[in-house]
């Protein structure tokens, strides 16, 4: 109903913002993720979803359509609420939830507040083939990450004289077993203990 919201910012901390737009002061919650690409500027623009209940009307505010999307998917998994989501979103980037979801880390998931054993196995589930399939915006900035580190990882084991079968297979399990993303550096540090 309401797709974005373009006006003056009065106010902004870590749980909404308050964007004035035609006389009118919309509050808008935030994850901490949009909170931290919110410029400092008077004008503001943010990517909006209306949630609709039978005693609220609340909308949340996204910096990037692509968190949008993340959110819109949450939300769609039963047991799973706009406010669990946009928590969901404040504990963790968008990359990594997506990297989660996609390597079945149930651990990583389950230490968001609010999230337990069943939901993150249910996330896992329900979000795994629709984030491969739809959201290639999402997905695909995770894989590159992971490509490109894992690309230079790669030949620079190769010029040190490791056999390129044997690293790749390190770099993979490598990448599998963390939670985060990890540099270029790292990974090479890692592998170079393992091979």
């Amino acid at each position: 109903m309401i797709s974005h919201i373009n006006g003056k910012l009065l106010e902004k901390n870590p749980a909404y913002s308050i964007i004035e737009c035609g006389g009118i002061g919309y509050h808008i919650k935030i994850s901490l993720n949009t909170f931290s690409k919110i410029p400092d500027q008077e004008n503001c623009k943010l990517l909006t979803h209306l949630s609709i209940k039978e005693d609220s009307h609340t909308l949340y505010g996204f910096y990037e359509d692509a968190e949008r999307k993340l959110f819109r998917h949450l939300i769609s998994v039963s047991g799973v609420g706009p406010n669990t989501a946009i928590m969901m979103l404040s504990s963790l980037s968008p990359t990594e939830i997506v990297n989660a979801i996609l390597t079945d880390n149930v651990a990583l998931i389950k230490s968001i507040k609010g999230i337990g054993p069943k939901s993150a196995q249910r996330l896992i589930l329900e979000l795994k083939d629709k984030l491969i399939k739809e959201d290639h915006e999402i997905t695909a900035s995770v894989q590159i990450q992971h490509t490109s580190a894992k690309t230079e990882a790669l030949s620079a084991l190769e010029t040190l004289g490791f056999a390129r079968s044997s690293s790749e297979k390190v770099i993979d399990e490598i990448i599998k077993s963390n939670d985060e993303e990890l540099a270029v550096e790292e990974l090479i540090k890692t592998s170079l203990k393992r091979l």
